[in-house]
């Protein structure tokens, strides 16, 4: 293996399963993988998951029985993860999880769980190397979106039952999407644009019934007449919305955000202007291609610099159970460890997502976190050869040093357990 090929398989991929076979040309690889179809895995409709919720609240389960929408969520959260660990395409799983990132939806918000499988499915999946406003669209207009973020609920305060009720607006998709999805304060916008913004989304609702689980437009909460946003007017209605979202997915302001964020996670911490410069250019000139953009970022030499970006605790935990490449019922329950490490599946604290910079994970606690379950995990693999394992998963990033200390160690638990907790496997 040639750094290359390492550096496919580390930054843009999840880190080399195993012993699989190495790609003869990593940039064709990468190129391949922006195009093929995805499906990801399976998973229970909308509908199973508000039914699990009625179950729960009409009959709950005896005391010390999971919820059935508990178990629902877990079942989701083990295919995800199960994708991960096993695709042949890891590139398209990397940006599935940057984009459902990008999107944050959080069970903290407990009505949550039950459609977040679905949300990555049917939001993110298909459009990770489609249209940027295609996937914007998408991802407002989906349950897991409307109720994370309370606009199933936000009423016009001039619509009908606005004025029956004097209920009003809930601004809180309007900011994110506005703040962390698109344009960002970087483009100016006041809060007089959030507030009309909302008014536009009133009226994007759900249904939970069987056959109407999903999104539902309704007009009797939707604030009329035309309403303007960063100087753009819209139509009253649901079009208005749609119209809104296609004006903030395309504006300069995003794409120059999602280049940042882009070359923020495949190049480094402290993205090089001129390399975000370059993506940015790819977004404006194709109508936000995101599949161009994926190619733009693997075309960046900086992008092939090796080890200069710190693996969160979901990405290393990813790294060392595709190294190990453990048959499915003898891996450990990688839920756990990532709540267990500080970054649980689904869970982040805010609707900005898990960040992306070594500062927030390289912590004193964090890291004796990651040594503790190194060693546990070297107990469970220590039948393996740690340095047959570190040539096969970081081929030439294997340093001398660690190396000549794996050769040393007392055991190959204690072997293991270095290659696991040394500085290029840290890293990607």
């Amino acid at each position: 293996m040639d750094t290359r090929t390492a550096q496919a398989l580390i930054r843009f991929g999840l880190g080399r399963r195993g012993s699989e076979p190495l790609p003869d040309d990593p940039q064709a690889w990468l190129r391949a993988q922006v195009s093929v179809a995805d499906a990801g895995p399976a998973g229970p409709s909308l509908a199973d998951g508000f039914a699990a919720l009625k179950e729960d609240r009409a009959d709950p389960p005896p005391q010390g029985t999971p919820r059935r929408s508990g178990l629902l969520f877990r079942a989701e959260a083990a295919a995800l993860i199960d994708q991960a660990l096993t695709t042949a395409t890891p590139f398209r799983e990397r940006l599935v999880w940057f984009w459902a990132n990008h999107f944050t939806v959080s069970i903290r918000a407990g009505r949550v769980a039950v459609v977040a499988g679905d949300f990555v499915r049917t939001a993110i999946r298909p459009h990770v190397t489609g249209r940027f406003g295609d996937m914007l669209l998408a991802v407002m207009r989906h349950p897991a979106m409307l109720m994370y973020l309370d606009n199933a609920g936000s009423i016009g305060p001039d619509s009908p039952v606005g004025l029956r009720s004097g209920r009003g607006l809930n601004e809180n998709l309007a900011r994110e999407c506005m703040e962390l999805h698109t344009v960002t304060p970087a483009s100016g916008y006041t809060q007089a644009d959030v507030t009309a913004f909302a008014k536009i989304l009133t009226g994007w609702s759900i249904g939970r019934l069987e056959e109407q689980a999903g999104f539902r437009f309704r007009p009797a909460i939707h604030e009329p007449g035309a309403i303007t946003v960063l100087g753009r007017r819209f139509a009253p209605g649901e079009q208005g919305g749609v119209d809104a979202l296609a004006f903030l997915g395309t504006h300069p302001a995003t794409y120059h955000h999602l280049a940042t964020k882009l070359v923020r996670h495949f190049v480094a911490d402290a993205p090089p202007p001129d390399a975000v410069r370059r993506v940015e250019t790819v977004l404006h000139d194709t109508d936000g291609d995101l599949g161009q953009a994926a190619l733009a970022v693997t075309g960046l030499e900086a992008a092939w610099q090796p080890l200069t970006k710190l693996r969160g605790p979901q990405d290393y935990v990813l790294a060392a159970l595709r190294a190990a490449d453990l048959p499915a019922d003898a891996r450990p329950n990688a839920q756990q460890i990532m709540r267990g490490l500080g970054q649980p599946l689904f869970g982040a604290p805010f609707p900005i997502g898990w960040p992306d910079q070594a500062a927030d994970w390289a912590g004193p606690e964090p890291m004796m976190r990651r040594i503790d379950w190194a060693y546990g995990f070297a107990g469970r693999t220590a039948a393996m050869d740690a340095e047959q394992v570190g040539d096969a998963s970081l081929g030439p990033l294997l340093s001398a040093d660690t190396r000549s200390q794996i050769k040393q160690a007392g055991s190959r638990r204690d072997a293991l357990t270095l290659l696991f907790t040394s500085p290029e496997f840290q890293r990607r």
